[in-house]
């Protein structure tokens, strides 16, 4: 079964830093570009951030540009994403992403949260 689980969101203060991860099972992780996106609160999805499956490539969105920082471990099957600074606006569900078999395989989210 192919499965990607998120990890590592919480409520930390305007400022602050997260690390998300992502971890891939079911399918050649290595084989495969990954995206984050992230839905705020009565909000629609936003894309966030992608690698290619090498990882020597990453794409910004330029609300986060900056700020955060994709990256992967393909030896662990293991997706990235640090965040610093973390805005009010980064308050969201975070879930990663990739394209398999000419589907969207999506996790099922992490909660971040920035509050003072």
């Amino acid at each position: 079964e192919v499965q990607l689980v998120e990890s590592g969101g919480g409520l930390v203060q305007p400022g602050g830093s997260l690390r998300l991860s992502c971890t891939a099972s079911g399918f050649t992780f290595g084989d495969y570009d990954m995206t984050w996106v992230r839905q705020a609160p009565g909000k629609g999805a936003e894309w966030v951030s992608a690698i290619d499956s090498g990882g020597k490539n990453t794409f910004y969105a330029d609300s986060v540009k900056g700020r955060f920082t994709i990256s992967r471990d393909n030896a662990k099957n293991t997706l990235y994403l640090q965040m610093n600074s973390l805005k009010f606006e980064d308050t969201a569900v975070y879930y990663c992403e990739t394209k398999y078999g000419g589907a969207t395989i999506t996790g099922q989210g992490t909660q971040v949260s920035v509050s003072s």
